[in-house]
């Protein structure tokens, strides 16, 4: 009686995620239909170990006992197969579906002949010719092959939590391996390999959850993006800049063709940041906010913005550095008789450092900021530099004197 223990915990398993994964409403409909599918397949196999078990020693029903492994030999493949699906749902398994079929078939022969197995008149089960007895150890492992070919293929360039399916083959394999081993072999009403498959049907559940939030906040920083894009095309500025080259049309020709140039390059810019998961040139973001300064001090002269660059061999998130300078030059520098916004890039021992520095009004930095979209932009910032690089943004101010913007990148995080 003592060995039906190991079953409790298989069976307490296979119920908690059938319930979990019926009422789960984050899974997809595929992903779920297929966790179910496993589940069901999986209580048929434990049924089958136990029911094999028990006629082990029971009164000798050859016949039966033959119906049950053919059974047992036939779904575990299928369940490869199905986690096949889960880990690349929109491919095409015909060739895995034919070995499965050809591995049924052979195993099916044990009903009219010896060739795969057959239980003889003592009960015992007998392998039957080598190569059709062992083909339930082949094609699985075939199967098993093709997992790993598909997670490797659909996972490999993503930063994603593959680790998890890779182990779940390792454990499928080693316990392979301790079924057919005399020196683990011991007689339990359920395999190891059975086990191995429970436990690797959790570990599935928790990788779908662990794809599911990594998948969300990509939508989250894509979400991000578009605000931080929308939040820089400004309604005032664009219909500024399209009022300013319509005078200059009338006024000078050359100077209109070149701001439309330059505006056009602005608006790009910031469209082209929607599609930029990764860090970018520091290089590339100083031109994106030389092209807007140069906007702005055509509409302003009396600003002036001075670029200091010692250091130009790092990356930033998009969008890094021209929120800022707007900032600047929006709330600082545009009340001055003569404003300065300067950007200097430097690096020092181990971190990159980028400074932007303006002579305009201040503010009171013991005053929460207000709750407008630039304001909103500068957390925007923030949450991405910390995020994307480990990177920290620092304000210092002062009222009627200036205010300077410190932002550092460890360069190991870069």
């Amino acid at each position: 009686m003592i060995e039906y223990i190991i079953l409790m915990p298989l069976v307490i398993l296979i119920f908690f995620l059938t319930f979990v994964v019926a009422r789960d409403t984050f899974l997809n409909k595929n992903q779920k239909r297929i966790m179910l599918g496993i589940v069901g397949l999986i209580a048929v196999l434990l049924i089958q170990n136990v029911v094999d078990y028990v006629m082990q020693s029971a009164v000798s029903l050859p016949y039966l006992r033959t119906l049950e492994s053919i059974v047992g030999y036939s779904v575990r493949p299928i369940i490869i197969v199905m986690f096949c699906k889960l880990v690349r749902p929109s491919g095409r398994f015909t060739l895995a579906w034919i070995l499965v079929a050809y591995n049924a078939a052979i195993y099916l022969t044990a009903t009219f002949s010896h060739f795969a197995f057959y239980i003889n008149e003592d009960n015992k089960f007998q392998g039957g010719v080598f190569f059709f007895s062992k083909t339930v150890f082949v094609v699985g492992f075939i199967l098993l092959f093709h997992l790993i070919y598909c997670t490797v293929r659909e996972y490999r360039n993503k930063k994603t939590w593959i680790w998890i399916p890779i182990a779940n083959i390792v454990i499928i394999m080693i316990a392979s391996l301790m079924d057919i081993s005399t020196i683990f072999y011991r007689d339990y009403p359920v395999s190891y390999l059975n086990i191995a498959i429970v436990c690797c049907s959790l570990f599935y559940y928790i990788w779908l959850h662990l794809e599911f939030a990594k998948a969300h906040e990509r939508a989250l920083m894509a979400e991000q993006r578009i605000k931080i894009m929308m939040s820089q095309i400004q309604p005032h500025f664009v219909s500024n800049t399209l009022t300013t080259i319509q005078s200059l049309c009338l006024l000078d020709p050359q100077k209109a063709f070149e701001v439309t140039g330059k505006f056009g390059s602005y608006l790009r810019n910031n469209i082209a940041s929607l599609e930029e998961e990764s860090l970018i040139p520091i290089k590339k973001e100083l031109e994106h906010t030389r092209v807007y300064t140069e906007i702005e001090m055509l509409r302003f002269p009396e600003i002036s913005v001075e670029y200091h660059n010692e250091s130009e061999d790092f990356s930033v998130p998009a969008l890094t550095i021209q929120p800022l300078v707007e900032n600047s030059i929006r709330h600082g520098v545009r009340d001055r008789d003569h404003g300065i916004v300067e950007i200097l890039t430097q690096s020092k021992d181990d971190i990159n450092i980028i400074t932007i520095r303006d002579n305009g009004v201040g503010f009171d930095t013991e005053k929460p900021l207000p709750t407008d979209e630039t304001h909103l932009g500068i957390q925007n910032v923030r949450d991405r530099l910390r995020e994307m690089c480990g990177g920290k943004l620092t304000i210092e101010s002062r009222e009627n004197e200036g205010t300077t913007v410190t932002i550092t990148i460890p360069r190991e995080k870069e």
